[in-house]
């Protein structure tokens, strides 16, 4: 199917649900499922964006300010996953606990503003990864019309460009939670590490970043690229020194660069049936 086709697919299933609210956290897939949901339909559309600890200051003003700059309804709502029984343990299904909890709020938003549909910006290239925040969307039957449409990030970046979003190139993110090793318990002061060492990644003027929480190590994982940027004295040397002002005591760059899912490399299987 061409890409042109793909999109009006797209809006055609947008249409015929008559109204949605949208998980939106800023990211490239939300923030273009919003856009082309508010173009089909209008004051139908809501979106949502839950503020959580594992939700970086940064990432909450960008969905802002994209939110404020399409004209869309836009309704925060606290999603705290530390609070929610099983999440801080992190077991490998730790996803399902934090969607289900941001999706039962959506469902509620979606009632008080007379919306039938719950949308997330799931695509296809998420269907070749361990998700089990997906059981929680069809449990609570979210539609993921980027899916329906068969788009892939790549398309939704080539569509981005195209209606001019600024999240076209923007980085991949996902949730601070993500940078600790299964069974490895979820604290406030350890997300604020994390957060910390990234956005001093960040502000290097590395763009695509994760930094991998074990314990006493950072692992850090910057896209294939980037890893030549650290070939430097001077720059491993700053990184070194910052990392262990913020509590690290020893800080890694992992050799192959970022990769979606690396933490879920430890999984045979069998352990990644949902």
């Amino acid at each position: 199917m061409l890409l042109q086709e793909k999109f009006q697919l797209l809006k055609d299933n947008i249409k015929k649900r008559g109204s949605a609210a949208v998980a939106f956290s800023g990211g490239v897939d939300s923030t273009f499922l919003v856009r082309v949901a508010h173009e089909v339909l209008g004051d139908k559309l809501v979106a949502v964006t839950a503020t959580s600890s594992t939700y970086p200051e940064r990432e909450l003003k960008e969905a802002i300010q994209y939110a404020k700059d399409m004209g869309v309804k836009h309704v925060i709502i606290s999603s705290e996953e530390l609070d929610i029984e099983g999440f801080a343990s992190n077991p490998k299904n730790r996803c399902y606990y934090c969607k289900k909890e941001l999706f039962t709020k959506i469902n509620e938003i979606a009632k008080q503003n007379s919306v039938q549909y719950v949308f997330d910006g799931s695509n296809v290239d998420d269907n070749g990864d361990y998700r089990p925040g997906m059981q929680a969307a069809r449990e609570l039957e979210v539609l993921s019309p980027l899916k329906e449409a068969n788009l892939t990030k790549a398309d939704i970046r080539e569509l981005s460009k195209e209606l001019g979003l600024p999240t076209w190139d923007k980085p991949s993110f996902a949730c601070l939670s993500s940078r600790f090793p299964y069974g490895n318990k979820i604290t406030l002061p350890k997300l604020k590490m994390v957060d910390e060492a990234e956005q001093f990644l960040l502000d290097l003027g590395i763009r695509q970043v994760r930094v991998r929480h074990h314990g006493e190590i950072a692992r850090i994982e910057v896209s294939p690229e980037e890893r030549v940027q650290f070939f430097d004295v001077e720059v491993m040397d700053k990184i070194g020194e910052k990392f262990k002002k913020i509590g690290f005591t020893y800080v890694t760059l992992d050799m192959l660069g970022y990769r979606t899912g690396s933490m879920n490399e430890v999984l045979s299987p069998e352990e990644k049936l949902v």
